[in-house]
């Protein structure tokens, strides 16, 4: 069953975020990941929810979207994310 990781980020430093951004989609490919939403303007239809930035990747399942979030071939992008910005994350399974 597919899984989505949904990540809200507040940017904090526009320069590292962009380099970020440029090293993580071939971290994605070996764990079957694709962007689904990657940015982009957010409208908040009901509630106060107004987040700066929204993603979504879409992974075959749970356990890829967390072995990717853990491997070596991200970590070094995540440790920059982290530097650049406030983020959470969820992990979510979707229709079966």
């Amino acid at each position: 069953m597919a899984a989505y990781m949904i990540v809200q980020i507040d940017v904090q430093d526009a320069q590292k975020f962009d380099s970020y951004r440029s090293m993580v989609p071939s971290t994605l490919e070996p764990f079957g990941g694709r962007y689904i939403v990657r940015g982009g303007d957010a409208e908040t239809l009901e509630g106060n929810w107004a987040p700066a930035r929204i993603v979504v990747i879409e992974f075959p399942d749970r356990d890829k979207a967390k072995e990717w979030l853990e491997s070596d071939i991200y970590s070094e992008a995540r440790a920059l994310r982290h530097a650049a910005a406030h983020s959470e994350a969820i992990v979510v399974d979707g229709v079966g």
